[in-house]
């Protein structure tokens, strides 16, 4: 299993009080993929620099560190990629952290 780090851009447009259950809706389908979530860090709205659809001018950005194997990464990109709550996703391997000194 490898450590990877997911930035997820969830699409908020009209519905700001549904952050948490977006949230809760991704962490799951990594879990049920066969991933381990490490850390959820909600990194609050922002606004786009460069905005392709005028629908879309800002997203709420989390960030999601979690353990997998590469075949489950795959697997999220294209499960992501339909999912109407997620407008943009980056999948990276997330550096091992360090211990404490």
């Amino acid at each position: 299993m490898k450590r990877y780090e997911g930035l997820f851009i969830l699409n908020t447009a009209g519905k700001e009080e549904g952050v948490k259950e977006a949230i809760d809706r991704v962490t799951n389908e990594i879990t049920t993929a066969g991933g381990k979530v490490e850390t959820v860090q909600k990194m609050d709205k922002r606004s786009f620099m460069r905005v392709a659809d005028k629908r879309y001018s800002a997203g709420y950005y989390v960030n999601v560190i979690f353990d997998a194997e590469p075949a489950v990464v795959a697997q999220l990109r294209n499960r992501f990629v339909h999912n109407e709550e997620v407008f943009r996703v980056l999948f990276t391997v997330a550096p091992t952290p360090k211990p404490a000194k």
